[in-house]
């Protein structure tokens, strides 16, 4: 009696879990290339383990805190490692629906990785989408970054302007005065006037012009 219960649960475990069936998931894990040399061999504890931690996500789900580990069903495990699993419902002889599967594997997804030492690309659950990796909370506050960044061009700015100011100074100071130049150029010019050179007019002092002079001018006053 007790084998024909046996092999009665057997065959509808055999119904329930198959590969394509509703409701059921494919898992498939890359052990060897996560870990490389410290790779682990899958075996029936490991598959416990995995029993464990899809019926601790399923009591997480509101209405299925019944759940156990006797629930979850795997089937067509290959040496590869991969295989098939579906939820069965603990009062009822059916499968559990894939949203509330799906849900609560994407609940604590990062805690079923950790138990496997694997992550998102080594345990892949193909109808399962990845789950994002919570944001990390940068080590140095935003605004500190963003005063630095500005702090630095008007640094920056203030640095440029002054070495401009000071090559300015240079330049002028190496450049020669072009009035002084100019009046250098007019005294030490002469003129030719019918070919014959003239000495410019003295444009400081002046000179006179003793033919347009008078007698009491000539004289030197007393």
């Amino acid at each position: 009696m007790l084998w024909l219960l046996f092999f009665l649960v057997t065959a509808i475990h055999a119904e329930l879990c198959q590969p394509g069936a509703e409701n059921a998931f494919k898992v498939r894990l890359s052990i060897r290339t996560a870990l490389g040399d410290k790779a682990y061999a899958w075996d029936t504890n490991e598959e416990y383990l995995f029993k464990a931690m899809v019926a601790f996500s399923m009591r997480k789900v509101p209405n299925r805190e019944a759940t156990e580990i006797s629930h979850v069903l795997l089937c067509n495990v290959t040496q590869r490692v991969s295989f098939w699993f579906v939820v069965t419902d603990p009062s009822k002889n059916h499968t559990l629906p894939a949203v509330e599967v799906q849900s609560a594997i994407r609940m604590n997804r990062n805690r079923i990785n950790n138990a496997f030492s694997l992550n998102d690309q080594t345990l892949e659950f193909l109808k399962i989408p990845s789950t994002l990796a919570p944001p990390t909370d940068p080590s140095v506050p935003i605004w500190i970054i963003i005063f630095g960044v500005i702090f630095c061009i008007v640094i920056v700015a203030i640095t440029l302007l002054i070495l401009s100011g000071i090559r300015q100074r240079r330049r002028k100071n190496k450049e020669p005065p072009e009035v002084d130049d100019t009046e250098d150029k007019c005294e030490n010019m002469i003129t030719v006037e019918n070919g014959i050179p003239c000495d410019p007019l003295d444009m400081k002092g002046g000179h006179i012009n003793e033919a347009f002079m008078t007698e009491d001018e000539r004289l030197t006053p007393l």
